[in-house]
């Protein structure tokens, strides 16, 4: 394994986990950030449980593909791990995952709510509704729970058919949000998109219960400006 590639990834998943906890998406250890290297075979993730401020990159966590710890005398993974693996696994695209438990997503995925899209905020980052898993059963939980959020996740997506890189994001109802990226960066981007989102359209519906979402012809001008082959946003 090149070990300077291995040391530049500690460092990025390390620098996104801080990311999260300066964008205020992260209360003590509510959250993590992980990348995949599909060459190398192998992920990169935070550890369990350590504080963001005492959170050093060489701590960052290595694993297989399966989800194998590869580093002797490693901290724990994330309680989360099997989530990013099955992720990975299923969305080939992905190169880095966000969980948190940030306020306003929160609200909406204990409200067991897919988030509408009111605005061209939210019609930037993602192509239509942010989506929300269903309840896992008692045997999902109680057999595999971290695992089979990953499944319930991937199945909204195939139900629904999703494409995941359009709209990079969900919610696990009565837990929290995922997001990802082809980078372990734009994932972080996501989920402080995600959140803002879910706090404005928290209080648009509050200020009129009957707003309707954007039209199409607007979500596509906003998304496909910024994504795909003919974007024209920013500097190229």
């Amino acid at each position: 394994m090149d070990s300077k590639v291995l040391t530049d990834m500690k460092y990025r998943v390390w620098q996104a986990n801080l990311a999260l906890a300066k964008a205020n998406l992260v209360v003590l250890t509510w959250g993590n950030a992980s990348e995949i290297n599909r060459d190398l075979g192998i992920i990169v993730i935070k550890p369990s449980g350590v504080p963001y401020e005492a959170m050093t990159a060489d701590q960052m966590v290595v694993t297989d593909l399966a989800g194998n710890l590869l580093e002797e005398g490693s901290l724990n993974p994330s309680s989360d791990l099997p989530t990013h693996v099955y992720l990975y696994q299923q969305f080939k695209g992905v190169n880095g995952i966000v969980h948190t438990h940030s306020k306003y997503a929160v609200m909406w995925a204990q409200s067991g709510r897919d988030i509408p899209p009111y605005g061209t905020t939210h019609a930037d980052t993602f192509y239509g509704p942010i989506p929300c898993t269903r309840q896992l059963t008692e045997d999902e939980v109680v057999t595999a729970y971290e695992r089979d959020t990953g499944k319930v996740i991937v199945e909204r997506f195939i139900n629904d058919q999703i494409d995941p890189l359009a709209v990079p994001g969900i919610l696990t109802i009565g837990h929290g949000p995922f997001t990802w990226g082809v980078t372990v960066e734009k994932a972080v981007e996501n989920a402080i998109v995600l959140d803002e989102v879910a706090h404005m359209a928290l209080f648009t519906e509050m200020l009129n219960d009957h707003r309707d979402v954007l039209p199409n012809y607007l979500l596509d001008k906003h998304y496909f400006r910024k994504h795909g082959k003919h974007a024209y946003y920013g500097q190229g």
